[in-house]
């Protein structure tokens, strides 16, 4: 059986968020049967039901790696208390036309960081609603919420040994969780 491939979906369009940096630590971490690939939403014009009849490449690109991906991983930071227009925009774009969501009953997952105390839960709270409006079924658990602080790394760039446990915990659910959903 070949890995199933989930598309990463980093919220941030900063090359160097640090959503983006923790994405790339926590696809090295082990995830036996999953393979992860990096989906930019950077490119992605406003979502306008005018460009339907004929979608610009980078729409028509983005749909077709998300209709691709077996399963998702979210991770982005909190603006405003909510998602990023980015993203929000990326998943708007993905299920259109109606009648041709790209989402459609796959899983995914769904985190991220932020210096803030309280990480990015209402973020995430909304994502959840946003994503379960278009079939995503997010996995429930344990929810992280991470706040980035000295230490957070160590001197060479990676996880400290703390958050590197905590988060392969929470990989080893997340591939748990796609795979009995695939079956």
């Amino acid at each position: 059986m070949s890995d199933i491939t989930v598309a990463v979906i980093v919220g941030s369009l900063r090359k160097d968020s640090i959503n983006r940096r923790l994405a790339h630590e926590v696809v090295k971490l082990d995830a036996p049967g999953l393979a992860f690939t990096f989906i930019e939403i950077g490119d992605l014009p406003l979502y306008n039901a005018d460009f339907e009849d004929s979608p610009p490449p980078a729409v028509v690109k983005f749909r077709r790696e998300i209709a691709a991906a077996q399963a998702y991983l979210f991770i982005s930071p909190e603006y405003n208390r909510s998602l990023p227009g980015a993203l929000k925009n990326a998943i708007d774009i993905a299920s259109k036309p109606n009648g041709h969501n790209g989402w459609g009953k796959k899983p995914g997952g769904l985190f991220g960081a932020t210096p803030g105390a309280i990480g990015t839960a209402v973020m995430q709270a909304h994502a959840r609603d946003v994503l379960a409006a278009v079939g995503v079924t997010v996995f429930s658990g344990p929810e992280v919420y991470l706040t980035i602080k000295d230490g957070f790394y160590t001197d060479s760039g990676g996880l400290n040994d703390g958050t590197k446990t905590f988060l392969q915990g929470w990989m080893d659910g997340y591939a748990g969780f796609v795979k009995k959903m695939l079956v």
